[in-house]
């Protein structure tokens, strides 16, 4: 479901499949079409359970600082299709969206694709049109087989993996560890941050038949107490406007991914992107003491706790949660709860959302409710002087705030 994608669909007469479909042949085949405008672009193409979204945004803020022009595709959409595609920050316009569609339709290209790979191809006849010096590339899922991993890029990146998308990626982190590593190219560099033991063993095998040089957070790079260090790159980066411990890692990533893109840096740029890099609904802070979270898995919820207790230690907060069915519900639940004060469970607009009664039966927690009332009333007013944390699906954050 991509918010306004089928306004454009019904005008130019396109249609396509809005199931996920893993797999390469079609859209390499509509790529063909329209004349592979892939293959002149430079390309960072990032991979990931988590923390895909914040080190796009951290290099896109530090490449900005360089004076660069960024290209970026990512999703899920957090208004509408037009910001999953954006150029310098700003989602690409209707009109651009028009003429990316008429290419599409004159190519034919009608029935031949699911949604998510006809809006991989708009990105592409996009970025080829409007020539960004860097376009960052986010997979939609997995990797291997994700319509995104048809680029020769100039470096690749994994920021994290963890258990999620177990219907479609595999039950193992070896199994989803598989998936990721399939954007892993012959003789390009791929940085990845603090992988789980079992994962980061596929990722090195993977590097190793591909001649890929792997650098690795805690390894060949980090970011301690404010300052990054690479094998031939320091910078002090005392201030983050994106805060948690896992966010340093991200920044740390992006630094190390961008050196390995053979970009030169300074350190002020470095320090001042890193500094003001920032992300939509990633612990941003809406209202007085309110705050709003994608954490939708297990993984993402530990961070989020972790972010609770470096920045608000010694307190509890008031959860407002929705979550997708497909989601390990109970999992993510279980992380928050060292945090929680209270849980409160809604319902929202989307086809695959659990109900406010599911997810209250799989909450094991004293302190909690549901609430019929899905406005911004919920998260605007604080309880008891406690901080408020609405969080579990960027689908639930975009339907209360849009």
């Amino acid at each position: 479901m991509i918010p306004k994608f089928d306004k454009y669909k019904d005008r130019f007469d396109i249609e396509s499949d809005d199931e996920i479909k893993p797999g390469l042949d079609s859209i390499r085949a509509a790529l063909r079409k329209v004349g592979n405008p892939e293959n002149g672009l430079r390309v960072i193409h990032v991979a990931g359970t988590n923390g895909k979204g914040s080190t796009i945004a951290f290099m896109e803020s530090i490449l900005k600082e360089h004076g660069f022009s960024t290209g970026v595709f990512s999703s899920p959409a957090l208004v509408d299709v037009h910001d999953q595609i954006r150029i310098n920050g700003e989602p690409i316009t209707p009109e651009e969206m028009d003429k990316t569609f008429k290419a599409m339709k004159k190519a034919d290209l009608s029935g031949t694709l699911t949604d998510f790979e006809l809006l991989t191809v708009a990105a592409f006849l996009t970025f080829e049109k409007l020539s960004p010096d860097f376009v960052l590339l986010e997979c939609g899922m997995g990797g291997s087989l994700d319509s995104t991993n048809v680029v020769m890029p100039l470096v690749s990146v994994i920021p994290s993996i963890a258990l999620d998308h177990v219907g479609f990626l595999g039950d193992t982190l070896k199994e989803i560890a598989g998936h990721k590593a399939g954007i892993i190219k012959e003789d390009i560099p791929v940085v990845v941050g603090p992988l789980p033991n079992e994962a980061m063993e596929v990722i090195r095998l993977k590097a190793l038949e591909t001649k890929s040089e792997l650098l690795s957070y805690g390894y060949d790079f980090e970011l301690l107490h404010g300052e990054f260090i690479g094998e031939s790159f320091r910078v002090s980066i005392k201030e983050r406007r994106m805060k948690g411990p896992h966010q340093a890692v991200n920044a740390a990533v992006a630094i190390e991914a961008l050196l390995q893109a053979k970009i030169s840096l300074n350190e002020e740029s470095v320090a001042k992107g890193s500094a003001t890099a920032s992300l939509p609904y990633r612990f941003q802070e809406i209202a007085d003491g309110v705050f709003i979270d994608g954490a939708h898995n297990p993984a993402a919820a530990k961070m989020l706790a972790e972010t609770i207790k470096s920045e608000f230690p010694g307190e509890e907060v008031d959860f407002v949660i929705g979550m997708l069915k497909t989601k390990d519900i109970k999992r993510t639940l279980d992380e928050l709860i060292p945090v929680a004060a209270s849980f409160t469970f809604v319902t929202f607009p989307h086809p695959q959302a659990a109900t406010a009664e599911e997810l209250i039966s799989s909450c094991q927690y004293s302190r909690k409710k549901v609430t019929k009332q899905l406005d911004d009333t919920i998260i605007l007013s604080k309880r008891s002087g406690r901080k408020i944390i609405v969080a579990g699906s960027l689908y639930l954050i975009s339907s209360l705030l849009n």
